[in-house]
């Protein structure tokens, strides 16, 4: 049996001792030892933990206050309930006052001890669990791939750990390049989920007929192209989560069986007559204001309020400035070594200037720009120069590659120019990747081929809706 807790019992009375551990046994899966005496006690307590401590008052040498005195002094000590023969109230208000939990008079009733020490113990254990939460939030600087320490970031931690617990829709709200599919990411891993699928929905990037058929799933003849049965993501996702990222781009229609969905845990794929159960935490995430969207008619009020059960909000990076070295150096190190540059360090001076920029494309705007300078610095240090986020024409000057082989000076050419090429193209087209291959006078197919070629993902570039 898995032992959740240890509960020490302090009374001077031997009998007394016997009688609470044959009642308290058989209701909890404690371990339960027992000491005559507040010194015995100590002696036990530091040999091994104790979470929760039922102590008599009334003791010969050390009494149970004095021992409880002792016990609040220490960092992290065990939940205290106190009991005594003696009904007095200026004793129990004393206990109180110095840190016990609760009181109880004997002769005890059976339930309320009961009870009373079954929610001590679940105190306690949540208190200690958000202890070292905060603990392991203060001593690292990255939490399941989200890099930042500041005051923001560690609230938006705390708030992933305790939700990633609830079984319940989460809807994850923030600018673009604020790293909310980390932030799901992170609720999925740290779920009892965590090994089963985790399913993404790049909500934009599908036009609304396809869409429905890849969140549902179809029939075979469904539609004109459905020439075999599909499962849908929902399906997919069953037992561990789906991301619908952008949610606020999903249309009128799919919005009303989305909300069927969450309603009734069911799916009916196109072309189906049968409903089918699925199992599915759902995570949604958008940069767009909803309540402004529903105002104006094109997100449905229902579908909100059935998604925004628990918000996290993602601040931008201008809010949390502190976290901007941190990022850097993450970013540094992270493409140092992707791209064979390991031993790469900024310049005095980089940084700080790095931390006064607006960012307004948040961490991932930060991140293309260290990995960009690595790209194309000559040196082992990146300077200010180097660093320079609106460089297109200064970047690609040949006489910056001179000093390298021609394949490698021709592949960092052809790496910067398409950067920069097709990121401001995707960036003027808000991601749309159609618009986009017009723009540029390429076919659709191929211009995802050199998206994905050099790791460019569009949904990256939509803007937040004002």
């Amino acid at each position: 049996m898995t032992v959740n807790g240890t509960l020490l019992i302090v009374d001077d009375e031997p009998d007394m001792l016997s009688l609470l551990k044959r009642i308290i046994s058989p209701e909890v899966d404690w371990e339960i030892v027992s000491s005559t005496s507040a010194k015995q006690a100590l002696e036990i307590m530091s040999k091994a933990t104790v979470d929760l401590v039922l102590l008599d008052i009334k003791m010969p040498d050390m009494d149970g206050i004095e021992l409880l005195e002792i016990l609040k002094q220490k960092d992290n000590g065990p939940t205290v309930i106190m009991m005594t023969a003696y009904g007095v109230i200026e004793l129990a208000v004393e206990s109180i006052r110095k840190g016990a939990y609760d009181f109880l008079t004997k002769p005890l009733d059976n339930t309320r001890l009961l009870i009373t020490l079954k929610k001590a113990m679940e105190y306690h254990l949540l208190v200690k669990e958000n202890r070292d939460l905060h603990r392991l939030i203060k001593s690292k600087d990255s939490f399941c791939g989200m890099i930042g320490a500041s005051p923001a970031m560690r609230k938006v931690f705390e708030t992933i750990t305790m939700v990633s617990k609830a079984d319940t829709t989460v809807l994850i709200t923030g600018e673009s390049g604020t790293g909310k599919e980390l932030a799901a990411r992170a609720i999925h891993e740290l779920s009892p989920r965590a090994k089963k699928p985790f399913v993404i929905v790049n909500c934009p990037t599908l036009p609304e007929n396809i869409l429905e058929a890849e969140l549902f799933g179809h029939t075979k003849g469904a539609f004109t192209d459905a020439k075999y049965e599909k499962k849908g993501m929902f399906h997919e996702a069953d037992g561990g989560t789906i991301f619908l990222d952008e949610i606020g781009e999903i249309p009128a229609p799919i919005q009303s069986k989305l909300l069927r969905v969450l309603q009734e845990k069911e799916i009916r794929p196109l072309g189906s007559s049968k409903s089918f159960r699925v199992d599915v935490k759902v995570v949604a995430s958008t940069n767009r204001n909803l309540e402004e969207e529903m105002k104006a008619g094109r997100f449905r009020e229902d579908l909100y309020y059935r998604l925004n059960v628990i918000n996290i909000e993602l601040p931008p990076l201008r809010q949390r400035t502190e976290d901007i070295p941190l990022l850097a150096e993450h970013f540094l190190r992270k493409y140092s070594k992707e791209l064979g540059r390991e031993g790469l360090r900024f310049a005095p001076g980089v940084v700080e200037e790095l931390c006064r920029r607006p960012w307004r494309g948040n961490v991932r705007e930060l991140e293309n720009c260290v990995k960009r300078a690595i790209i194309l610095t000559r040196s082992d240090v990146l300077t200010l120069g180097d660093i320079s986020c609106h460089q297109a024409e200064e970047c690609l000057v040949a006489s910056d590659l001179m000093h390298l082989p021609y394949h490698e000076a021709k592949q960092k050419l052809l790496t910067a120019f398409n950067h920069e090429y097709l990121t401001k193209a995707l960036r003027e087209n808000q991601g749309n990747v159609t618009r986009t291959a017009k723009q540029c006078g390429l076919e659709r197919q191929v211009l995802q081929q050199i998206l994905k070629r050099y790791n460019i993902k569009a949904e990256e570039f939509r803007v937040i809706a004002g």
